[in-house]
């Protein structure tokens, strides 16, 4: 049993993740923002635990993965506000980073996007600008540490059916279901070989176990 804990507990990524862990046997802890959220989160066999993590520091954040095996991030601001995307895509998630080498917790898998480049070609005065800078220095801190790290980096999310199977590297937006990013997200954790690897992909009939076995 693994015992995992996933940032942005609610989201619709994250509500797909945790019963798919839950059902090969993983104890999963979800963390979310809004109280109110707790019945659906646990209906997915997740214990949720209500945290901001916009306003905890590395410390508080340690605090919520103590004795866990592994996090996920797949928290995020959701658009809008430039200062609070800041604060949630690329603060809170560089201090969780730093929260999991306090708390030993060493396997760390963030959800990104297909987009996350030094060279994202999205201009300053575009209101998308922030989350694309706030991802990508996010990811950029995450490859600079010693976590065994993990960025998943799908394109477009849609809310089609599952197909169970990816292509890496996609051309153009690279749309994919959030439920196979759910799917991609859960075999990455259990697949040795994604460690320190940057995986972009969208839909695609690879199978899912392949196209991560590298």
């Amino acid at each position: 049993m693994t015992r995992i804990l996933i940032f942005g507990g609610h989201g619709k990524v994250a509500l797909l993740l945790a019963p798919l862990l839950v059902a090969r046997g993983d104890e999963v802890t979800a963390v979310i923002r809004n109280p109110a959220h707790a019945d659906d989160v646990a209906a997915t066999g997740a214990t949720p635990v209500v945290a901001d993590i916009e306003h905890l520091d590395a410390s508080g954040i340690a605090e919520l993965l103590a004795g866990h095996d592994a996090v996920v991030w797949s928290a995020g601001a959701g658009g809008g506000d430039a200062a609070r995307t800041y604060a949630v895509d690329r603060d809170a998630a560089i201090a969780s980073m730093d929260a999991a080498a306090a708390a030993g917790v060493a396997r760390y898998v963030m959800v990104s996007w297909l987009g996350s480049r030094a060279d994202h070609g999205v201009p300053a005065d575009d209101a998308f600008f922030a989350y694309a800078d706030a991802k990508w220095a996010a990811d950029e801190r995450l490859r600079g540490t010693a976590l065994d790290w993990t960025i998943l980096a799908p394109g477009a999310l849609t809310l089609d059916e599952p197909t169970g199977g990816i292509e890496l590297d996609p051309h153009g937006r690279g749309a994919v279901s959030r439920a196979d990013v759910a799917a991609v997200t859960a075999a990455a954790l259990a697949e040795p070989a994604t460690v320190g690897r940057t995986i972009r992909f969208g839909a695609g009939s690879t199978p899912i176990a392949e196209a991560l076995a590298g």
